[in-house]
């Protein structure tokens, strides 16, 4: 009986040491939020044994040690894109209006890139004519097509891009194709993906799962890289939300269409995007492409300023919301917000807050059947802070809209990859595009407002009007932001 006791005993002072020394690291990490250090005491001190497993999965943004020194190696041995030829590095103080000029020193923080002038760009009409242009430019490749997509699926659209890379391997042109090894599992594992190879295709997994009881110890599994990119011949780029496949998304068809924004921009600004996929390939592969970075650029005329925002596991966590933080305090007349997953941070919707509060005309768009149901539930948790500030919002009903954009002002406009969620913030490998010019921002601002158009505008009181039990839910789920 004594010994029993003593074994419970040795047990439990065991259990408390572990509690502490897991409390004392959850204290300890860098880059958290108070309220996420409370959030994950909580659970741990709440869910005994299971806190603590969830901790180590999912509490820490590890994408491991190794793989955070390959890619700082790979970086530093690129070259500075900044001093090649054909990058010029726009003089924003004749370019941009000085109000807009913090925005492009903020971007530049994050990658170190500077904007750039003498840029060209074209919204595609919609996600098929999206991959059509993108098969186009594949067929019209010379030397080189890079591309980058987080899904990437066996359907009508991603086999035209398929046949397109055979079709243009096979012809001479030097084609690298990277997918994400969850997002584009079934991609990777299917047959499509071994006649790429076989024709010539160089082929990569971003981030591949491997053993998935193994993975965990070499860092977070659904640290993914999101990155939407194509690049042909140092001369085109495309980037906004759009995945390799058909609108009617069919792993998830009951949510279809899938609405998306595509651009195709020509300019120097492709040299950063290509800078992007070449840190991507290179940590992925060992394949050193940097020369192809130093490659002479077409020569550009007149064009727009514009600078590529890059961020990741490897950038510092705070970067895409600062990037979204410092274009929301930026705007003063209108500012029209498309994503699909809001899961902010608390000065991101204190700034949508204080935006319309000081008389901007602030604007949010959300679908109105979200494919994750714990984003959908944490999203509305925000609703009435935001009509209460002042900011519309509307509930996209014509599909899963899935465009991330931001327009400031109807000059300004970010695009690409990026969801104002936490995952998008912290655990997501992601692309976009600021710039500056009041057409193509017109362009998006039009998008923006047939989206309005096919959407129901959420009230005051259609919230208060909620049932508590919809309340508790949206509420209850929304505390596991700080935790996910």
């Amino acid at each position: 009986m004594n010994q029993h006791l003593l074994l419970a005993g040795l047990f439990s002072i065991l259990s408390l040491f572990v509690y502490i020394l897991v409390i004392i690291r959850v204290l300890l990490r860098p880059n958290r939020e108070a309220s996420s250090r409370l959030a994950w005491i909580v659970v741990i001190l709440a869910l005994p044994v299971l806190g603590i497993v969830a901790y180590i999965l999912l509490g820490e943004t590890n994408i491991g040690r190794k793989r955070v020194a390959r890619m700082r190696a790979v970086i530093s041995g690129l070259p500075d894109v900044n001093h090649l030829a054909g990058a010029d590095a726009a003089n924003l103080h004749d370019d941009v209006p000085q109000n807009y000029v913090h925005f492009f020193q903020a971007g530049k923080t994050v990658n170190g890139f500077d904007p750039v002038e003498g840029n060209r760009a074209h919204l595609m009409a919609d996600s098929n004519a999206a991959i059509d242009s993108i098969v186009a430019d594949i067929n019209g490749a010379k030397a080189h097509v890079h591309l980058l997509f987080y899904i990437w699926l066996s359907d009508n659209n991603g086999l035209k891009v398929v046949d397109a890379l055979k079709r243009a391997a096979a012809r001479g042109v030097d084609c690298r194709a990277m997918a994400d090894g969850l997002g584009s599992r079934t991609m990777i594992a299917s047959d499509h993906w071994k006649d790429m190879k076989a024709a010539g295709v160089h082929l990569a997994s971003a981030l591949p799962i491997g053993n998935p009881l193994l993975r965990p110890l070499k860092g977070r599994i659904d640290l993914r890289n999101h990155r939407k990119i194509v690049f042909i011949d140092n001369q085109i780029t495309y980037c906004g939300s759009q995945n390799c496949a058909d609108p009617e998304f069919r792993v998830k068809p009951k949510y279809a269409p899938w609405v998306d924004a595509l651009m195709r921009f020509e300019g120097p600004i492709v040299r950063q995007n290509q800078y992007l996929f070449a840190s991507d390939w290179q940590a992925g592969t060992g394949e050193d492409i940097s020369h192809l970075l130093a490659e002479p650029m077409a020569a550009h005329g007149k064009g727009f300023p514009a600078q590529v925002i890059g961020t990741g596991p490897t950038v510092r966590s705070s970067a895409m919301p600062e990037i979204f933080e410092t274009l929301i305090f930026g705007a003063k007349d209108r500012l029209v917000i498309s994503t699909p997953y809001y899961v902010p941070n608390a000065p991101m919707q204190e700034a949508l807050c204080a935006s319309a509060r000081r008389g901007v005309d602030t604007t949010i768009i959300f679908p109105a059947k979200n494919d994750s149901w714990i984003v959908g539930a944490a999203s509305r948790s925000y609703y009435h802070d935001l009509l209460t500030a002042g900011v519309r919002i509307y509930e996209y009903v014509g599909g899963l809209l899935h465009t991330k954009s931001l327009t400031l002002d109807g000059e300004v406009t970010l695009i690409g990859s990026a969801n104002m969620d936490r995952r998008s913030f912290e655990l997501n490998y992601e692309n976009n595009i600021l710039f500056y010019d009041k057409a193509l921002t017109a362009d998006v601002l039009r998008r923006q407002e047939s989206y309005i158009a096919q959407s129901e505008m959420v009230t005051a009181d259609s919230v208060t009007a909620w049932n508590w039990r919809r309340r508790l839910w949206n509420n209850t789920i929304a505390m596991l932001g700080p935790v996910l």
